[in-house]
């Protein structure tokens, strides 16, 4: 299975992000560690919305490495959300009854540093060869119960557009598959790979959606929402899907700066996850709590179109459940709610005439 050829400037290694100015040169020896255990990578994009003087930037923070990632705490683990539990054939993921996920490479354009995978992807790591993705798409057709096949790994759109154009085709043959989604990073990561050819290779009899992996406004830079505009022209919906982190988007304005910017481009805030328990990863997690909160904050600073799904989702393979603050504050026995309004006021409601 061939993936596209990537930059030859993306960085790879300590010395690579020293050289680009991105860690001190003293520091490069100290994560040599973190960079055999956990795969580095930082493509020219990236590298270039660093803010070099900015010791807490937000890009930085998600993609370059740190000691810290050698630090594991009660509760993390390797398989954070429990995909080997439920994986019945190589390449497959079948947590929910009518829908899996197919997982063809396990290569992504950057290595975020908070990935609930990041033992399981990388250079090197598992590509399913050819019978095993006939093995994946066989279980697919066998189980009538699919309705939808969500496309993720590793980031599916790094597949070449005539390997991902076969895919596609092979889900299409499929009668009770109805929806494919495609989980990525790359139209923000490495947005020379979405072409002409690749958005091409989408195009289905399908309902097709891009689910884009995007945590910060800067991200969308000028490249990124170009290659988000060839999507969307060629009539693929576009959903995001935003990690909570702490250090990077874990409060109000941030939020809803990226929430706007992300519709503004014709791309609908689909989740808001909380952070898994990936080991080495909890200088990135924040509190439920403070997400509820900041949920709140923007019920009414933002349009709903702007409204993600927080959600968590729960360890062991349990699958997402939404967290997102109830604002149904106490009822009583003659039917009548309080509600809190989006600037937390209380209001009565009656359920008169309710059966």
């Amino acid at each position: 299975m061939a993936i596209t050829k990537p930059s030859s400037r993306i960085l790879r290694t300590p010395d690579d992000l020293s050289s680009a100015g991105l860690i001190e040169k003293r520091r490069a020896g100290a994560l040599e560690d973190v960079a055999r255990r956990f795969a580095v990578a930082v493509t020219p994009d990236m590298a270039e919305l660093i803010d070099r003087t900015d010791r807490r930037d937000p890009i930085a923070r998600q993609f370059v490495p740190d000691v810290a990632e050698l630090t594991e705490m009660q509760g993390e683990l390797a398989d954070p959300i429990g995909d080997e539990a439920h994986s019945p054939v190589k390449g497959i993921v079948h947590r929910y009854p009518d829908r899996v996920l197919l997982k063809p490479l396990h290569a992504c354009p950057v290595y975020c540093r908070f990935c609930f995978r990041r033992e399981m992807v990388g250079p090197g790591k598992d590509l399913l060869s050819a019978a095993e993705l006939d093995a994946a798409l066989a279980y697919i057709r066998s189980h009538r119960e699919i309705w939808e096949v969500i496309l993720t790994g590793g980031d599916p759109l790094m597949l070449s557009a005539r390997r991902l154009g076969a895919i596609m085709a092979a889900l299409a043959r499929v009668d009770h598959v109805a929806v494919v989604r495609i989980h990525t990073r790359v139209p923000v990561a490495e947005p020379t790979r979405v072409t002409a050819a690749l958005v091409r290779a989408l195009k289905s009899d399908k309902a097709v959606y891009v689910a884009i992996h995007c945590n910060h406004a800067r991200e969308l830079t000028a490249a990124a929402r170009r290659a988000c505009r060839m999507l969307a022209d060629a009539g693929i919906p576009l959903l995001s899907q935003t990690v909570l982190l702490k250090g990077v988007n874990d409060d109000a304005e941030t939020l809803e700066t990226l929430l706007r910017t992300l519709v503004a481009n014709r791309i609908k805030p689909y989740y808001l996850h909380h952070p898994d328990k990936a080991r080495g990863t909890a200088r990135f997690r924040t509190t439920v709590a403070r997400g509820q909160a900041l949920m709140r904050r923007l019920r009414g600073r933002v349009s709903g179109l702007c409204q993600p799904s927080y959600v968590l989702d729960l360890p062991g393979g349990y699958g997402k459940v939404p967290i997102g603050p109830c604002h149904v504050a106490a009822s009583d026995a003659q039917d009548a709610l309080v509600i809190e309004d989006y600037k937390g006021r209380r209001r009565i409601y009656r359920e008169d005439g309710a059966s």
